[in-house]
């Protein structure tokens, strides 16, 4: 059976919960591989809205099993939470649902008070973080010095992982000028939290590999964007992790071989939450127009989001680098009305004409967009579940993006609703 890899090919924000959601329904298990809870993802099903963070979209869906893999750094009192919230929801969750990886990292209240500590002092280079200590626990996880889940499992080995994180953080805090951590109360804490964080544990490695093999169909899920992948993408205006396709077979424990469809969610205009070069960024009434028919609002933060034309370049880079075979288009129903369409096609840096991004920070901030103009349609594409629903300039927008970024549309979304979707080819097919 075909696997499936689910990340988004802008700065995040595509839709994926929609699109995740709508592929769950035929994958047996779904993965998240990366990430925390700064991710936000809206599902609507029946008219319900459900807003997840840490736990995987398919798990609203019954049947299915959620895991939560050793890619993802995790707040356990936010999952918990979170848990709570869903079952008030009607939706049900149990150590059969979801398992959480034994190596998982997990965030601490210093992480959070440590992010927010370095964003409020950085007045000059703001990263624009959501403050919820994801790049710490990241930072600790590569230091060695991590606290993992499996570790909330014996007293003694959480002391030693404890000692070992506060002799570096009390150091970096005495520099900010926040108070030592109270070890006591901390160890308190995680020892209260462990019963219901460890009944999820699970060695999610074996478990997913052993479900391959069985058969089943797993549907691998990323947060945030490519655009914000800690190596390829916006540095340092970028995530704490790897948010490439490539990051679901080391975040989870199964082998790249073992992956067979890389599904990239694009949104048919660019949109931005936070700092960081945007080239097709407008501040003028076509950006607000599309923030306001697009309810352009970060699920996580509320921040506005930044919003512009589409920018085949950074999709074209994005479908390269996570080996994409192909897109989900999300949105295309904000842009109707419009008269004109802009795309870009290219940038201009000092006299020189890019077909890429370039890697220097100051380099990309200085890239002006080259635009291809197209037509525009008037009529609505609003809940198109077929071709046949498409104004003729809808699809010529389509084709034109297809043959930009080098990459085939597998799904086109009309509507934040599941089923207002058009299926061009199945990543599920074997």
């Amino acid at each position: 059976m075909a696997n499936v890899v689910v990340v988004g090919a802008q700065w995040g924000d595509e839709g994926k919960g929609k699109i995740v959601d709508w592929l769950s329904e035929r994958a047996d298990v779904v993965a998240r591989f990366q990430g925390g809870h700064n991710a936000g993802h809206t599902l609507v099903i029946d008219g319900t809205i459900y807003k997840l963070n840490a736990l995987p979209s398919g798990v609203v869906r019954g049947g299915k099993l959620s895991v939560i893999g050793n890619g993802v750094v995790l707040d356990p009192w936010h999952l918990v939470k979170e848990i709570e919230t869903i079952r008030g929801q009607g939706v049900e969750v149990t150590p059969e649902t979801l398992m959480v990886a034994e190596n998982t990292p997990l965030i601490l209240p210093f992480h959070g008070e440590l992010d927010r500590a370095r964003e409020g002092q950085n007045a000059m280079a703001k990263i624009g973080t959501t403050g919820r200590g994801i790049g710490p626990c990241y930072e600790d996880k590569v230091g060695r010095r991590v606290i993992r889940v499996a570790d909330l499992a014996d007293d003694a080995t959480l002391e030693l992982r404890v000692d070992r994180a506060l002799v570096h953080h009390n150091a970096l805090r005495a520099g900010l000028g926040l108070p030592e951590i109270d070890r006591d109360a901390l160890l308190a804490s995680l020892r209260e939290i462990a019963p219901e964080i460890l009944k999820y544990a699970a060695p999610v490695w074996k478990v997913l590999n052993e479900k391959r093999r069985a058969g089943n169909r797993i549907l691998f899920e990323g947060a945030q964007g490519a655009l914000l992948d800690i190596d390829f993408g916006t540095y340092p205006f970028v995530a704490s992790s790897n948010t490439i396709a490539g990051q679901a077979a080391t975040g989870t424990g199964i082998g790249p071989g073992s992956i067979d469809f890389v599904l990239g969610i694009v949104k048919a205009y660019t949109t931005r939450v936070g700092e960081g070069p945007f080239p097709t960024e407008l501040d003028d009434a076509d950006g607000e127009r599309l923030g306001t028919r697009g309810r352009e609002f970060g699920t996580v933060t509320g921040r506005k989001r930044r919003c512009g034309w589409f920018d085949a370049v950074l999709v074209r880079q994005t479908c390269a680098t996570s080996g994409m075979n192909g897109i989900a288009l999300t949105k295309l129903d904000v842009l109707d009305g419009f008269e004109t369409l802009k795309v870009c096609v290219g940038y201009e840096l000092d006299g020189e004409r890019l077909d890429h991004l370039p890697t220097a920070a100051d380099q990309q901030a200085r890239c002006t967009p080259v635009y291809e103009e197209l037509p525009g349609w008037q009529e609505s594409t609003e809940g198109a579940r077929s071709w046949a629903d498409l104004p003729a300039n809808a699809i010529k927008y389509v084709r034109r993006v297809e043959e930009l970024i080098d990459c085939p549309v597998a799904l086109l979304s009309t509507s934040p609703e599941r089923d207002d979707t058009i299926l061009v080819t199945d990543p599920f097919a074997d």
